[in-house]
């Protein structure tokens, strides 16, 4: 008798949408089953480690790089793969959701690559997680077009050689897809997205010149990378395309990971084309693993944390000379501002900042760097050209004259800057817009003239939960506490309701949002990330 067929994978509590039988093919699942099969008992082991290690630093209060892994360190002779020239000049990175209407205007743009984002800009319900994966089939068929049906204002792609390099970003390791499962297991978000991405786009992005390239967020060590390279490897063969056409870019937004970032760049090596310096999430990340640290680990206002505090300068230069040391792409933060149509003095103060930042990271050796809105592409390509000329990156520049001790990136308390009352209201302020645009499907948001994405909300509630267990007193005396969190958000809340309406409040999912900030960052056990509870909630 023949064994069994391997179980199919089984769609669950998701109302059908139009053309998903195109994404959602049996070959397509049952290599996201395989996948599943054979790496979500790994992922389950790195998870808990990812446990252990938190409470290893709960009882030491510091971090160091790992003695095991000195070696890899200490060898020079190792680089990663060359760059595929699809992704060998960088530039400018424009980020945002695969919405039908984004995917044409990110692919327009005029920057390099477009971050087509299933994670952290994208709320994952399974409409977005399904058309989201069609936009891009669509978009490489060339078969996508879209009418704005407010403006009547119609986009279609400009000619191929004109068009962005997407690199693609699943979800964390931490997500399942509540709506695919095995045998009633749901399958991990992370691969799902690389899953049906991949099977469907791998040839045909060949066959266009370019490649299957990813973008990998929230990774905490090593380890984690090599279970991504495992991936490629396995799903290289089975559709069969050579060894090393997959290429991905690390996102070095946790602290642990910043610890690591050679051994990431070795276990990636034939498959990894750079390192990504994230902000929001990297300051996150230090919260959540530094929170029973005392008080010299408690972050000022978000906004007063910029790349130039020491700890964060020490995180990206040494982010640059760890890249260019090994062949790889160096890649900048976010400018996350959002042109206003109505204020030309807003606009001119944010571009300076922008054109400054961006000024800066060129000049730090960076190979390129993120803008979340079209307008900004010109102000970032400017920067990088000044310094880059006609060359498509800097990664002969070694950066020797950079050297990163331990508790440099660490050394939280080196910045002047304080909590400040203001900021307690900013936090709860865009903590609940955020958060109520997420539970409708929304993932990337503009909010007070920035596009704002789920590590907004984490970095947020993160400073809301640090400041109360800190016990920190304001400038004007007031002792941050549970009480004084929910006097603010109820004060934000009812102003949300005078300023947009009875009739808007109501049917938006603004209390279930104030409820679920408060809940976040309140609670005394911490919530390892926002998105888990939240996802119980989304429709």
């Amino acid at each position: 008798m023949s064994a069994p067929a391997p179980s199919p994978l089984a769609i669950v509590d998701a109302e059908p949408l139009p053309r998903q039988d195109e994404v959602l093919t049996d070959a397509a699942l049952a290599f996201v089953a395989e996948l599943h099969r054979q790496f979500t008992p790994r992922r389950d082991e790195l998870l808990a480690r990812r446990g252990e290690r938190r409470a290893e630093i709960a009882r030491t209060s510091t971090l160091d790089f790992l003695p095991e892994t000195a070696a890899i360190r200490a060898d020079d002779s190792w680089k990663v793969a060359p760059a595929p020239a699809a992704l060998n000049d960088r530039r400018v990175e424009i980020t945002g959701p695969t919405d039908r209407k984004m995917t044409i205007n990110a692919l327009n743009s005029g920057a390099k690559v477009w971050l087509a984002d299933f994670e952290d800009a994208s709320a994952p319900t399974w409409e977005n997680v399904v058309l989201g994966q069609l936009n891009l089939i669509d978009a490489y068929t060339r078969s996508i077009d879209f009418t704005d049906p407010k403006s009547g204002k119609s986009y279609a792609l400009r000619p191929a050689d004109e068009l962005a390099t997407v690199v693609t970003r699943p979800r964390g390791w931490h997500l399942n897809e509540r709506h695919l499962q095995l045998d009633g297991t749901p399958v991990p978000g992370a691969l799902v997205d690389f899953g049906l991405y991949f099977f469907h786009n791998a040839q045909r992005l060949i066959d266009l010149g370019k490649g299957p390239y990813f973008y990998l967020p929230k990774t905490e060590s090593h380890l984690e990378a090599r279970l991504w390279n495992d991936i490629f490897v396995f799903a290289q063969d089975y559709v069969g395309i050579p060894q090393g056409t997959v290429r991905a870019t690390v996102l070095i937004e946790t602290i642990t990971a910043a610890y690591e970032m050679e051994e990431i760049l070795y276990e990636l090596r034939d498959h990894a084309s750079g390192l990504n310096a994230g902000r929001w999430d990297y300051l996150f990340s230090i919260v959540k693993n530094f929170r029973d640290g005392g008080s010299k680990f408690v972050l000022p206002d978000r906004n007063a944390v910029t790349m130039t505090a020491p700890f964060m300068r020490a995180y990206t230069e040494l982010l640059v000379r760890t890249c260019h040391k090994r062949g790889a792409h160096a890649i900048g933060g976010m400018a996350a501002f959002i042109p206003s149509r109505r204020d030309a003095e807003v606009n001119k103060v944010a571009f300076e900042k922008v054109k400054a930042d961006k000024d800066r990271e060129a000049n730090d050796g960076f190979d390129g760097s993120w803008v979340a809105h079209p307008d900004l592409v010109p102000i970032a390509m400017a920067s990088f050209d000044a310094v880059l000329g006609e060359r498509p990156n800097q990664k002969e520049r070694l950066r020797e004259d950079v050297a990163v001790a331990a508790g440099d990136l660490i050394a939280i308390d080196t910045l002047d800057a304080k909590p400040t009352y203001e900021g307690l209201r900013n936090a709860v302020a865009v903590g609940i817009r955020y958060i109520e645009a997420w539970l409708r499907g929304m993932g990337a948001v503009a909010i007070f003239n920035l596009m704002e994405d789920a590590a907004t909300a984490e970095i947020s509630r993160s400073q809301i939960w640090q400041w109360i267990n800190a016990d920190v007193v304001f400038e004007n005396g007031k002792h941050a506490t549970a009480e004084l969190a929910r006097e603010v958000a109820a004060e934000e809340l009812a102003a949300i309701l005078a300023e947009i309406g009875e009739e808007a409040f109501t049917s938006g999912k603004w209390q279930q949002a104030h409820d679920l900030l408060l809940q976040v960052s309140l609670d005394q056990d911490y919530a390892d990330f926002l998105t888990l509870p939240a996802y119980e909630q989304l429709g």
